[in-house]
């Protein structure tokens, strides 16, 4: 008899509760499968069924999700509608009763590397082997067969031999307990707990976890950092404005959260971020010249980005799809270049667009009607100095005693560097670097 249920008949409806585990075990898939639990809970569920067709994934969030299972006060069910290998198998052997489709398998659970390849170093191997063998235990089921799952070179008679790992097709699995039956749908899963009378809730996403969801979206994301990109470059090129800062928090923000909650951005991703945006700043507004700090804070910044969007454990890729490594690199490193290359087009457009019009003076000054292009009078005019701060390409000057606004045609000029103007129209000097 399954925890928490009673066989008796009688004429009220039952609630089934189905989720559907059809991905890789990852953080994603453990935030999943709490919030459905917790919503079968909720809505007073008399089953949690699980409908899953999965490789495996991660071993941490594979034993999560078990615990969750094994602990539940609602009784739960697992169909496996073709594959429950790996931690998908343990996930299967820590619900009450298991169902397989005709076709379907459940074992093979040596933990292997991220690429899939090789196995993983013996602590994994007996961390997994454990949690097979008490999970077996827990749901009455063979233990030893459990951890022959994982060990190859476990051997158990009449079952397997030594050399390979135990994988049970669904007359095997009925044979030896680890299946209460062959069944083709979630209606005759229900039929057989005996139920009538039922209806089947399925798990669907709530407007937030939509919206988290859509962030996680890789092409969402690159669209993030290069509006983070290109609002710290703005920033720094019109200093005081805010608008181009505002909007690169606001995407560092919309970008972190998503990936803090699903549990694949870590709090010291976030600090190695929040690092390199101050060494960045450092290099830019007080160390002169460019050099280590800068490095150090683009490689700060394109780490923790990338670092953010895969469950890495503190650099340890041990069980990170090569191919979710490959794509958050890719999105961060082509998004960056990307920002680059449009910073450089439409950076000097900028004025010509109508919507910055609301924020810079675009009318025509006729002079005509008095105005002049020139807040400093013409003797300035190839006078030279220099450098009474650094300009990034703003900044100050001083000539014979004497300091100025200016800037320089995009090029930085550190702090008392020799300078030489070249234009005085405007409110600020024109230089170069002598």
């Amino acid at each position: 008899m399954m925890k928490g249920y009673s066989f008796q008949e009688d004429d009220q409806k039952k609630t089934v509760y189905v989720l559907e585990i059809m991905d890789n075990i990852d953080p994603r898939m453990n935030r999943k499968v709490r919030l459905a639990l917790e919503d079968a809970e909720a809505k007073e569920a008399d089953f949690f069924l699980v409908h899953m067709d999965t490789y495996g994934g991660a071993v941490n969030d594979a034993d999560d999700i078990r615990t969750l299972l094994l602990e539940s006060k609602i009784p739960t069910l697992v169909f496996i509608d073709k594959d429950a290998a790996s931690a998908g198998a343990l996930i299967s052997i820590a619900c009450d009763s298991i169902y397989m489709a005709p076709g379907a398998s459940i074992g093979a659970a040596t933990v292997v590397m991220g690429g899939g390849g090789d196995a993983a170093p013996d602590k994994y191997q007996s961390y997994m082997r454990s949690m097979m063998r008490s999970t077996a235990e827990a749901n009455g089921r063979n233990p030893k067969i459990a951890e022959a799952m994982v060990d190859e070179k476990l051997v158990v008679e009449g079952i397997s031999e030594a050399g390979s790992v135990i994988t049970f097709s669904v007359s095997e699995a009925i044979e030896n307990g680890f299946c209460e039956g062959q069944v083709n749908s979630i209606e005759e899963i229900i039929e057989k707990q005996q139920v009538d009378n039922y209806e089947i809730i399925e798990y669907k996403l709530n407007t937030s976890e939509t919206i988290i969801s859509f962030f996680l979206n890789p092409a969402v994301s690159g669209f993030l950092i290069l509006v983070i990109f290109a609002g710290i470059y703005f920033e720094i090129q019109t200093p005081g404005v805010g608008f181009p800062l505002a909007a690169s928090i606001i995407a560092v923000t919309l970008y972190f959260i998503p990936y803090y909650l699903t549990g694949l951005a870590e709090n010291w991703e976030i600090v190695v971020f929040i690092l390199g945006i101050i060494l960045l700043a450092l290099e830019l507004f007080v160390i002169p010249g460019f050099g280590v700090a800068g490095i150090l804070g683009i490689m700060g910044i394109l780490t923790g980005l990338t670092l953010g969007m895969i469950p890495n454990d503190i650099f340890d890729f041990t069980f990170v799809p090569s191919g979710d490594l490959f794509m958050a690199l890719v999105t961060v490193v082509l998004s960056a270049v990307i920002a680059v290359g449009l910073i450089f087009i439409m950076a000097p457009k900028v004025n010509q667009w109508k919507a910055f019009s609301h924020i810079a003076l675009a009318d025509t000054q006729d002079k005509k009607a008095g105005y002049t292009s020139s807040w400093y009078g013409e003797e300035l005019l190839g006078k030279e100095g220099i450098a009474h701060t650094r300009l990034m390409p703003s900044g100050k000057i001083l000539i014979e005693a004497e300091i100025y606004d200016a800037h320089s045609r995009g090029e930085f000029i550190d702090k008392g560097e020799k300078i030489k103007v070249i234009s005085t129209e405007g409110t600020s000097l024109t230089v170069k670097k002598q």
